[in-house]
């Protein structure tokens, strides 16, 4: 069944103390997602950063991140969920503190480089320990709370941010958006050393190879088919643009390694895993949803603080409705997700494209005075279903996968959604500048109806985007349930009567 001895803990004492210091660590590392969304334009002056620095701030830190989480995943099945837990919160911590001491744009945006990193190092290891110390139900009530951890983290971070600036002042209140994260790091070391699952003995295991090339190349990938996005404004003409099918044939010579390299060793990319379609498509729906639903936040905050000049704490509270309508969701479809299976999922993402369109309306119909209060409703109505997508979604996906490969599954999926963040953000970020024009950089725009009119047209051409992006994620879900109805399984994936298929092929090759 296994290919080395099994480090499960079906005894563990504690499980939800140990989950407890997971999500509050994981909870932490998902902040930053958002958290600097409402600090960017104070960045911007206090800084100098340019418009492609600011999203490096975002997309950089998105993609280190889920660069990082499959071969953590890994290191934390071979050497332990604990240790690798525990470097990667030391470094988030150092990295955190490196962020709030940047002296330049180019630093900053480096420092978040290394703090999506270590980031990724951290949260791997959270989907991991959930599988080992739960088991039936419980498992699927633990992965329901962290996938409402991952969903209101990201939500709630502008208002944070928002509530720090408005402590510490726009000059040196984004430095600690950062240095928040100090002593929360401090705090959790000796906690998750106490209360998460001891290693397994020493000697346990086969120690494999981590398939540097493998990660080379998808970071290569990624990073060049970003490039072209995030420097639109910087690089002019039309060749920038062949960097794309440069990026596709970058990704296909990855794919084409990860078969060959798979055929005596572990890979990068277990790509038989995929080979559960709950896993296939749960993957690429949240790869897809993360790339609509992250941006919402980016290009809000910036419309909001630089084209309607709304404080940092009034633009964190916008945000709210979103948070609220999310946390009250997830917590219902975290209990009923197994009744309904991926239907609920698709429920969810078509709530989620109606917010964001109505949202979109009603900062044309309301361009200026009270467009937080017209965008509450529809920003209720996406946060009402994005609760409906993260938390079943991560249960659905992961239902079928062997537990031994439980760490580097999990990171895979948060993968796709950290990925999914850096494109969404450089995809709408794009095209949101484009659509400024001259207007963007200008340090101080004039006041009125007249210059938020462009930040509004911006933010409606941004937005767009990214509800495109979700109606994307929506048809891999239509086309999941037709294919689970076409087959004639009733059952949603991740029920009690079909517990953890192993097919074995795929558990041979996974």
């Amino acid at each position: 069944m296994s290919d080395r001895p099994s480090d499960t803990t079906p005894q563990f004492e504690h499980p939800w103390r140990a989950l407890a210091v997971c999500l509050a660590g994981g909870g932490m590392v998902l902040l930053d997602v958002s958290i600097v969304n409402v600090a960017l334009p104070s960045i911007r002056s206090g800084l100098s950063a340019s418009e492609s620095a600011l999203q490096w701030v975002l997309s950089g830190y998105a993609l280190t991140f889920g660069l990082a989480l499959v071969p953590a995943g890994r290191l934390g099945d071979v050497l332990g969920r604990r240790r690798m837990f525990l470097i990667g919160l030391v470094l988030f911590t150092l990295c955190s503190a490196m962020c709030g001491i940047a002296q330049s744009s180019t630093w900053l945006a480096l420092a978040r480089l290394a703090q999506g990193l270590s980031g990724g190092a951290l949260t791997p290891q959270i989907s991991a320990v959930i599988q080992q110390v739960f088991q039936g139900q419980q498992r699927g009530k633990a992965f329901g709370i962290f996938g409402s951890v991952i969903g209101i983290s990201t939500a709630i971070g502008p208002l944070l941010g928002g509530v720090l600036i408005e402590l510490f002042g726009e000059r040196e209140g984004w430095r600690w958006v950062f240095y928040v994260n100090v002593p929360v790091g401090v705090l959790l070391l000796p906690l998750a050393a106490k209360m998460l699952p001891p290693p397994r003995p020493a000697g346990a295991g086969r120690r494999e190879p981590l398939d540097p090339v493998g990660v080379l190349l998808l970071g290569a990938g990624v990073l060049v088919l970003l490039l072209p996005l995030v420097q639109a404004q910087q690089w002019h003409g039309w060749g920038k643009w062949l960097l794309v099918p440069a990026a596709l044939l970058v990704l296909a010579g990855f794919v084409g390694w990860e078969l060959r390299y798979a055929r005596d060793r572990q890979p990068l990319v277990p790509l038989p895993l995929f080979r559960f379609r709950s896993y296939g498509f749960g993957t690429a729906l949240a790869t897809c949803y993360f790339a609509g639903f992250t941006p919402l936040f980016f290009v809000l905050t910036l419309y909001l603080q630089i084209g309607l000049h709304y404080s940092a704490l009034l633009a964190g509270l916008t945000t709210i409705p979103f948070a609220l309508g999310g946390a009250v969701s997830a917590n219902i479809s975290g209990r009923v997700a197994l009744r309904y299976g991926r239907p609920l999922v698709a429920v969810g993402l078509v709530a989620v494209g109606v917010g964001l369109l109505a949202t979109r309306f009603a900062v044309a119909a309301v361009p200026t005075g009270h467009t937080g209060w017209a965008t509450a409703l529809p920003l209720f109505l996406a946060g009402v279903g994005g609760g409906m997508v993260i938390s079943p979604n991560q249960t659905f996906t992961l239902s079928e996968v062997p537990e031994r490969r439980a760490g580097t599954a999990g990171g895979l999926l948060q993968t796709g959604q950290r990925i999914g963040s850096a494109i969404g953000i450089a995809a709408v970020g794009s095209v949101f500048f484009s659509r400024l024009g001259g207007v963007g950089s200008r340090s101080q725009p004039s006041a009125g109806q007249q210059a938020a009119a462009p930040y509004a047209r911006a933010f409606e051409l941004g937005i767009t985007v990214a509800t495109g992006f979700v109606a994307l994620a929506l048809v891999i879900a239509l086309v999941d349930v037709a294919l689970d109805r076409r087959t004639g399984r009733d059952e949603p994936h991740g029920a009690e009567q079909v517990p953890w298929p192993r097919p074995a092929e795929v558990e041979h090759r996974a």
